[in-house]
Protein backbone atom coordinates (compact mmCIF):
# COMPACT_ATOMS: atom_id res chain seq x y z
CA UNK A 1 0.00 0.00 0.00
CA UNK A 2 1.40 3.58 -0.64
CA UNK A 3 1.02 6.00 2.16
CA UNK A 4 0.98 9.82 2.13
CA UNK A 5 3.03 11.59 4.94
CA UNK A 6 1.61 15.03 5.72
CA UNK A 7 1.59 17.27 8.61
CA UNK A 8 -1.85 18.19 10.14
CA UNK A 9 -3.03 19.52 13.47
CA UNK A 10 -3.89 16.84 15.80
CA UNK A 11 -7.42 16.11 17.14
CA UNK A 12 -6.60 16.18 20.90
CA UNK A 13 -9.41 14.95 22.47
CA UNK A 14 -13.02 14.30 21.81
CA UNK A 15 -15.75 14.62 23.63
CA UNK A 16 -18.06 12.81 21.21
CA UNK A 17 -18.25 9.38 22.84
CA UNK A 18 -21.10 8.28 20.80
CA UNK A 19 -18.65 8.01 17.99
CA UNK A 20 -17.46 4.90 16.79
CA UNK A 21 -13.73 6.30 16.30
CA UNK A 22 -13.79 7.79 19.94
CA UNK A 23 -12.13 5.71 22.24
CA UNK A 24 -11.43 6.79 25.83
CA UNK A 25 -12.01 10.56 24.83
CA UNK A 26 -9.63 10.23 21.89
CA UNK A 27 -10.69 9.87 18.06
CA UNK A 28 -8.94 7.19 16.21
CA UNK A 29 -9.94 8.44 12.98
CA UNK A 30 -7.26 8.61 10.15
CA UNK A 31 -8.73 12.51 9.45
CA UNK A 32 -11.34 13.97 10.35
CA UNK A 33 -13.13 16.83 7.93
CA UNK A 34 -15.13 19.79 9.51
CA UNK A 35 -17.94 21.55 8.36
CA UNK A 36 -19.86 23.48 5.70
CA UNK A 37 -19.39 26.97 4.95
CA UNK A 38 -20.69 28.28 8.71
CA UNK A 39 -21.05 25.74 10.71
CA UNK A 40 -17.75 24.03 12.34
CA UNK A 41 -19.62 20.43 12.97
CA UNK A 42 -17.62 17.31 12.18
CA UNK A 43 -18.44 15.68 9.19
CA UNK A 44 -16.63 12.40 10.54
CA UNK A 45 -19.02 11.54 12.93
CA UNK A 46 -20.39 8.10 12.87
CA UNK A 47 -22.70 7.45 15.79
CA UNK A 48 -22.68 3.48 17.20
CA UNK A 49 -21.75 1.19 19.28
CA UNK A 50 -19.14 -0.46 18.35
CA UNK A 51 -16.19 1.36 18.36
CA UNK A 52 -12.78 0.89 16.38
CA UNK A 53 -10.27 -0.99 17.26
CA UNK A 54 -7.26 1.12 15.66
CA UNK A 55 -6.23 2.51 18.64
CA UNK A 56 -3.02 2.95 17.66
CA UNK A 57 -3.54 6.17 15.53
CA UNK A 58 -4.60 9.53 16.60
CA UNK A 59 -7.07 11.55 14.20
CA UNK A 60 -5.75 14.76 12.54
CA UNK A 61 -8.02 17.14 11.04
CA UNK A 62 -7.85 16.52 6.94
CA UNK A 63 -9.55 19.22 5.90
CA UNK A 64 -12.09 22.47 7.00
CA UNK A 65 -14.65 23.66 4.79
CA UNK A 66 -15.36 26.49 7.33
CA UNK A 67 -14.21 29.29 5.59
CA UNK A 68 -15.44 31.55 8.59
CA UNK A 69 -12.68 30.22 10.80
CA UNK A 70 -9.68 32.18 11.75
CA UNK A 71 -7.59 28.97 11.73
CA UNK A 72 -8.66 28.08 8.35
CA UNK A 73 -6.26 28.67 5.74
CA UNK A 74 -7.12 27.22 1.98
CA UNK A 75 -9.58 25.09 3.35
CA UNK A 76 -6.69 23.41 6.07
CA UNK A 77 -6.84 24.04 9.25
CA UNK A 78 -3.59 26.26 11.12
CA UNK A 79 -4.36 25.51 14.45
CA UNK A 80 -1.69 23.43 16.89
CA UNK A 81 -4.26 20.97 18.21
CA UNK A 82 -8.24 20.95 17.97
CA UNK A 83 -10.91 19.85 20.55
CA UNK A 84 -13.79 18.21 19.54
CA UNK A 85 -17.21 18.35 21.42
CA UNK A 86 -20.86 18.56 21.80
CA UNK A 87 -22.67 22.20 21.09
CA UNK A 88 -26.65 22.03 20.74
CA UNK A 89 -26.73 18.05 20.31
CA UNK A 90 -24.26 18.57 17.57
CA UNK A 91 -20.31 17.38 17.04
CA UNK A 92 -18.33 20.77 16.53
CA UNK A 93 -14.95 22.03 16.98
CA UNK A 94 -14.39 23.54 19.52
CA UNK A 95 -11.70 25.52 18.44
CA UNK A 96 -13.66 26.74 15.95
CA UNK A 97 -12.76 31.07 15.99
CA UNK A 98 -14.84 33.27 14.35
CA UNK A 99 -12.50 35.73 12.07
Amino acid sequence: MNKIMIEMPMVANCMANDCAYNVNSNCHAKAITIGDATNPCCDTFMNGSQHTKSLSRIAGIGACKTGTCQHNEDLECMADTVQVGMAQSEVKCMTFAMR
